[in-house]
C-alpha cells in the first residue's frame, strides 16, 4: 500500500484557481460597494492555498490561518466570496479526515468570527446570521455525509478481503488434505507392492514383475496429484481436474487387494460430493491394504434421489498386517470431516458378530434435488 504524502499539491493548486478566478469576478461585481483587489488582497488569498497544502501535517494551525485571512480579507474591505473558499475547503477535510471534534471546534469559530464581522459592520439581519449558520451546517453536514459514505465503502473493501483471504485459507487446508490422501494411499500401496514383489521375486518373477509395474503406475500417479495440488498453492496457476468416481476402476486395479466394484443406480453428482466419496473409498482401501492384506474388499455406491451411500467392507486380514503401526491415525476422522463437511456422516468400525472378522466404511453424503 502506498504510503500518503504530508502535501496536497494539486488540490491546493485547484484551491488557488478557484480564489483568484472568483476574487476577480467579485471584485468586478461588488466594484462599488467594495475595494478593488491589491497586492495585500492576493497575499491574504495566497494563505488559503498554501494552508491546504500543509493541511496533513499541521491541520489545526493551517484551518486556524486560514479563517483568520478570511477575516482579515473581509476587514480590509475587499469582496465577499472567495475568501470563504479555503476555511470551508479545511473545514471538510477534517472531517473526511476523521478529525471531527477540531472540524467542529473550527466550525463553531467560523460562525462566530462571521456573526462578529456582520455585527462590526453594522449587519445585524437576523435572515443574515440564519443563512450563514446554515450554510456552515449545510458543509459540515455534507463532510459528515462523504466521511459516512467512505468509511462504509473502507469497510466493504476491507470485509471484502478478509473473505477473499479466508476462502484462500479453506482452499489451502483442502488441498493439504487432498495431498495428504493421495500420499498416504500411494505410499502403503507401493509399499505393499514393494513388500509382495521382493516375497516373490525368485519363486515368481513374473507376479513380481506386476507389482513392481503397479508401484511404477502408483509413483507416477502420486506425482501428478501432487503436482496438480501444489499448482493450486501458486497464485493464478489453473487446477488440474481431480480424481472422480470415473477413476474407480482405476483405483481398484492399483490396490493390490481383490476388490468387487458395485454400483447401484446412477445421477449425476456435484464435484464435491464425486471427490469426497473417492477419498472415502481411496482411504478405505489404503486402511485395508494396511491392516487387513489379503482380505477381499467390497465397494458399493447407491445412488439415492437425496444421498449417495458410499460403503466399503472387507473381510479381515488373511496374513500378518506388515504396516499396522505405520499409519498417522487421521484416516479414519479425516473422512468424517470430509462427510460432515458436506452435511453427511460417516460410520467406522468392525463388522458386527457373528462371524464378523472385517471391517466396514458407511458414508452418506446429501445430495441436491435433481432438476430435469
Amino acid at each position: 500500500m502506498r504510503r500518503k504524502s504530508g502535501f496536497d499539491p494539486y488540490l491546493a493548486l485547484i484551491v488557488t484557481a478557484a480564489q483568484f478566478v472568483v476574487a476577480n469576478g467579485a471584485s468586478w461585481g461588488q466594484r462599488l460597494e467594495r475595494e478593488p483587489l491589491d497586492p495585500y488582497a492576493y497575499g491574504l488569498l495566497l494563505v488559503g492555498p498554501l494552508a491546504v497544502l500543509l493541511s496533513r501535517r499541521f491541520p489545526l494551525v493551517t484551518t486556524a490561518a486560514a479563517l483568520a485571512a478570511c477575516d482579515l480579507f473581509l476587514i480590509a474591505g475587499y469582496a465577499y466570496g472567495p475568501s470563504f473558499i479555503s476555511p470551508g475547503v479545511l473545514l471538510f477535510l477534517l472531517i473526511v479526515r476523521g478529525r471531527r471534534l477540531m472540524a467542529w471546534s473550527m466550525a463553531g469559530m467560523t460562525l462566530v468570527s462571521f456573526l462578529c464581522y456582520g455585527w462590526w459592520v453594522g449587519n445585524r439581519d437576523l435572515f443574515h446570521n440564519v443563512w450563514i449558520l446554515t450554510s456552515i451546517m449545510l458543509l459540515m453536514v455534507l463532510a459528515e455525509l462523504v466521511r459516512t459514505i467512505r468509511e462504509r465503502r473502507a469497510d466493504r473493501e476491507r470485509t471484502a478481503e478478509e473473505e477473499a483471504r479466508r476462502q484462500a485459507s479453506e482452499e489451502r487446508l483442502t488441498m493439504a488434505q487432498e495431498l495428504h490422501d493421495v500420499l498416504a494411499h500411494n505410499i502403503s500401496l507401493i509399499h505393499v507392492q514393494a513388500s509382495t514383489a521382493l516375497h516373490l521375486i525368485d519363486a515368481n518373477p513374473e507376479q513380481a514383475r506386476t507389482a513392481l509395474a503397479t508401484i511404477k503406475t502408483a509413483s507416477k500417479e502420486v506425482l501428478g496429484e501432487m503436482r496438480s495440488v501444489l499448482n493450486v498453492l501458486r497464485e493464478g496457476a489453473p487446477r488440474s481436474p481431480t480424481a472422480g468416481l470415473d477413476r474407480l476402476d482405476e483405483l481398484v486395479e492399483r490396490s493390490g487387494l481383490p476388490v468387487t466394484l458395485k454400483h447401484v443406480g446412477s445421477r449425476p453428482l456435484p464435484s464435491q460430493v464425486e471427490r469426497a466419496a473417492y477419498r472415502i473409498v481411496q482411504e478405505s482401501l489404503t486402511n485395508a491394504a494396511r491392516h487387513a492384506p489379503g482380505s477381499e474388499v467390497t465397494v458399493r455406491l447407491e445412488y439415492g434421489a437425496d444421498e449417495l451411500a458410499v460403503r466399503v467392507t472387507d473381510t479381515g486380514a488373511t496374513t500378518a498386517p506388515e504396516m499396522s503401526e505405520s499409519g498417522s491415525g487421521n484416516g479414519i476422522p479425516g473422512m468424517r470431516e470430509r462427510a460432515a463437511a458436506l452435511g453427511g456422516t460417516l460410520v467406522a468400525g468392525p463388522l458386527p458378530a457373528p462371524g464378523g472378522t472385517g471391517f466396514q466404511v458407511e458414508a452418506r453424503l446429501p445430495l441436491p434435488e435433481e432438476t430435469s
